[in-house]
């Protein structure tokens, strides 16, 4: 049993941190009075969050290699703990804002080390099993955070969502300390400092852009502009990358069509898995009329239990089958879950969701773990915690847009549930785009690492 503690102290500190990505949605409305907040305010709420988590991850990951896994792992548990108590005690707004970046940075060096720390940890069966847990606690977090919000909101006061961390931080940091091995790359390397800006503040750009375009619309300057930058950004990291001698991100790994194919899946699945999982909140409470516990618990229980099953029953199987096949099937499985969920109207009830958040949640529980452990599979070592670092952070940028241009919808259209109904339509493209990369890429077993020379 002791070794299974290494997961639980990893699997703890990635649920606090999927979960708060969500967590504060059923709570906004409670927010907004004692401080004050308009919708923007609340927005910021978050999108800081979120902008911090991807923009960070890479920067993260390259010092994570450096300095070691568990100890940049701790750093970021005990960033999270003391952020999380300054937001439970915000006065205001700004305060609240300003520590939900900072939590996004804490959250970023805890995502950034678990699957290196997982992937030195366990090897064979024990690997699969971990991964699967692994992946499939990545599922329930990012669906469970509305329901835990409801909950804690309706019961406690919307301040616990953030006080609730606070205890399992400290259980996290105990297992990390008594069980978590340290590693880092084989040969230490200088930190990429140009590296890490230009891809923060790129990252930054991008994400500003499309959480404005989302507001103002697509055409407006307001989201153009950091767009624009965010691109500029990419552009100029892609130069510094390729003339540094210590990359933060080697740019050679996409030379392997696995690894880049992988990527985009990542990048695509988050948005057509998880992005639209706040406006389905929104649509239930506003439009519905449920309260923050009946919202959460229709809006996040079937993705997350189907998705558990799947890990705690499927995850060994799953791993030992082909990663290409496993990942494109559970991403059409996906894609089956959202057109599901497309034929809510105006008439429908809670129910009609049901069947779709069900199927993408199996979709989910086959998807996540084991394309964790086909990246890593094709990368050498000493490159795991770069691989980690690169597909959690697509995978929040890709959150980040399936937010955006899902949010766009429901500006569009002339109903709550016609937004919806095109977001999920949306959802499911994107799915289906993943499965083709995937089904095009990723043609064998993915256990052969990537030459780097």
């Amino acid at each position: 049993m002791r070794k299974w503690f290494p997961l639980v102290a990893v699997c703890l500190g990635t649920f606090l941190l999927l979960v708060d990505v969500t967590i504060v949605v059923v709570a906004l409305p409670s927010i907004a009075t004692p401080l004050n907040a308009d919708p923007h305010d609340l927005a910021w709420v978050l999108d800081g969050y979120a902008l911090a988590l991807a923009a960070l991850l890479l920067g993260a990951g390259s010092l994570a290699d450096r300095h070691g896994r568990r100890a940049t792992y701790l750093t970021g548990l005990l960033i999270f703990a003391v952020s999380s108590l300054l937001c439970a005690l915000a006065p205001n707004m700004p305060t609240l804002v300003a520590a939900r970046v900072l939590q996004g940075a804490g959250g970023a060096a805890m995502y950034a080390t678990t699957v290196a720390i997982l992937n030195v940890t366990y090897r064979g069966r024990d690997r699969g099993v971990a991964f699967g847990v692994w992946g499939a606690v990545n599922g329930a977090a990012t669906a469970a955070g509305p329901l835990a919000g409801g909950l804690l909101t309706e019961h406690l006061g919307w301040r616990w969502i953030f006080l609730v961390n606070l205890p399992v931080c400290v259980a996290a940091v105990v297992l990390t300390l008594r069980h978590v091995a340290e590693s880092r790359a084989g040969r230490a390397s200088r930190f990429d400092l140009p590296g890490t800006v230009t891809f923060t503040l790129a990252a930054t750009a991008a994400t500003y852009g499309l959480i404005r375009a989302s507001d103002d619309g697509w055409t407006a300057p307001s989201a153009l502009l950091p767009i624009a930058a965010g691109v500029a950004g990419m552009s100029l990291f892609v130069l510094v990358e390729h003339r540094s001698d210590h990359p933060m991100l080697d740019l050679r790994l996409f030379r392997d069509s696995r690894f880049a194919g992988l990527i985009v899946a990542a990048f695509l699945c988050q948005a057509a898995a998880f992005a639209y999982l706040p406006y389905t909140t929104i649509w239930l409470q506003r439009v519905l009329g449920h309260g923050p516990v009946d919202a959460g618990l229709l809006g996040a229980l079937p993705m997350s239990g189907a998705a558990l099953l799947v890990g705690a029953f499927g995850g060994q199987a799953l791993q030992r089958a082909r990663p290409g096949l496993v990942i494109g099937a559970g991403l059409l499985v996906i894609a089956a879950g959202d057109l599901a969920q497309s034929v809510v109207g105006d008439g429908s009830g809670a129910a009609v969701l049901i069947p779709g958040l069900v199927l993408a949640g199996l979709g989910v529980g086959a998807v996540l773990p084991v394309l964790s452990s086909a990246v890593l599979a094709a990368v050498p070592p000493e490159r795991s915690g770069m691989a980690g670092g690169a597909l959690n952070t697509f995978r929040q940028l890709g959150f980040a847009f399936g937010v955006a241009v899902f949010g766009s919808f429901f500006h569009e259209r002339n109903s709550y549930a016609d937004g919806l109904s095109g977001a999920v339509t949306l959802a499911a493209g994107f799915a289906v785009v993943a499965a083709v990369t995937v089904f095009g890429t990723v043609r064998e077993n993915t256990r052969r690492p990537v030459e780097i020379r």
